[in-house]
């Protein structure tokens, strides 16, 4: 795609980009509206993973000849790409993981497998990710620490107000994320990151749904870690990345132990490499990282700031369309708090898989379930909703389609 003015934003034209919408679906043009769960890919980031593997596939720093110095000059690229995207002073402080899950993992084990001791806390909010959970559940059963949890308003924003009383020096890590993926909601993690650093505590955000939105700075917010997945901001599947500060990566044990990430190797013992590569164990996944590289290149040619203006007015477009409705029961967005373009919304009568499944019949694609958030959906008094989530190349007239096949969803189960 050649180079966006940055006044003009045309999601028709940057859906040309995307081979996928030239497919149907059920006889109808696609409709994707599930980029919460993953994102299309451009050709540009197609291009270049099969450009890699054609041209100059070979192991990364293994060997002198000219296949492997491509490879690693390519690969060590992306990471600089990503640094300059987020906000890094280093790019030795961005790692290369399979997803946010694996980077939330590699933290859990790395850091608070080796630090936490039986009686120091940390503090989630209602709204996390199951990948932000089960890891602290983890340390809870091995270590004996304890885990405190912020919950939500009726509104569907964090009770900041309760903030203070779940902190204290016993606080060793707040774990929290940038932005729901149930409710859209955005969370204030700057003044969070400050609370948090009042009583000593490092922080992790959970940016899998902002990174891919929202203009990202990690030194301007304070925390100390930060992770995503590359497949929900236009990058391939398999490939993800944890920014920590790089005197914390430096001090952490590794995650996986193996070939790569060792300096030295005796029959005795063992001493571990430079960053990034203490934490990629083993051959990496260089293809994937390459085209996270090109999904980065391709964001930043769009802009961030235009694809969240852009999603902003979908989000309000659609929003105001649905409340028509007294029959779709959407759940968040009740105040002016900033949110993402998610809509979890239930139509009365209707399971939400039946609704999925009849959007389906349209070529229009939603998710419905528990969107891997069941203790938010518990604390909602629910089990599923289904789920619309925008991107830069829907438009306004894909809302109207979605919504006219909902109101024909209403009349067939009445």
């Amino acid at each position: 795609m050649e180079k966006l003015i940055k006044s003009v934003f045309d999601p028709q034209l940057i859906k040309k980009d995307f081979p996928v919408f030239k497919r149907q679906v059920n006889g109808k043009s696609l409709i994707y509206l599930d980029n919460a769960a993953t994102t299309q890919k451009p050709e540009s980031v197609i291009n270049c993973i099969d450009n890699y593997y054609r041209k100059h596939n070979s192991n990364i720093h293994r060997g002198v000849h000219t296949l492997s110095y491509e490879s690693t000059v390519m690969y060590e690229e992306a990471h600089k790409k990503v640094a300059d995207f987020i906000g890094a002073k280093d790019w030795k402080e961005i790692i290369f993981t399979r997803n946010a899950t694996e980077s939330i993992n590699l933290l859990a084990y790395g850091w608070g497998l080796h630090r936490l001791q039986e009686g120091d806390e940390v503090l989630i909010t209602i709204m996390e990710h199951h990948s932000n959970i089960v890891p602290w559940q983890m340390l809870r059963d091995l270590k004996g620490i304890k885990i405190n949890v912020l919950g939500v308003d009726n509104k569907g924003n964090l009770k900041l107000d309760e903030l203070p009383g779940l902190l204290s020096e016993k606080t060793k890590l707040v774990s929290i994320i940038h932005a729901s993926n149930v409710l859209g909601t955005v969370n204030p993690i700057k003044q969070i990151t400050q609370e948090a650093k009042k009583v000593g505590a490092l922080v992790l955000i959970d940016a899998a749904q902002s990174v891919p939105h929202i203009p990202i700075d990690v030194n301007e917010i304070g925390c100390d870690f930060l992770v995503a997945s590359g497949h929900k901001m236009m990058g391939p599947t398999g490939i993800g990345f944890i920014y920590g500060r790089q005197n914390l990566l430096e001090d952490m044990d590794p995650f996986m132990y193996g070939g790569d990430m060792i300096e030295k190797v005796t029959l005795t013992e063992s001493t571990w490499n430079e960053l990034p590569w203490k934490f990629e164990a083993g051959t990496p996944n260089i293809a994937g990282g390459i085209g996270l590289g090109a999904a980065v290149d391709y964001l930043e040619n769009i802009g961030l700031q235009n694809i969240y203006n852009h999603e902003e007015e979908l989000l309000r477009y659609a929003l105001e369309k649905m409340s028509e409705f007294d029959w779709i029961n959407i759940y968040g967005h009740k105040s002016d708090s900033e949110s993402v373009g998610v809509i979890s919304f239930n139509v009365d009568g209707v399971h939400p898989h039946d609704v999925a499944g009849m959007l389906d019949e349209q070529g229009i694609a939603v998710r419905s379930g528990h969107h891997c958030a069941q203790p938010l959906m518990h604390d909602l008094s629910m089990d599923y909703t289904a789920r619309i989530s925008f991107y830069v190349y829907n438009t306004k007239e894909e809302i109207d389609l979605c919504i006219e096949t909902l109101k024909k969803v209403k009349k067939l189960f009445g």
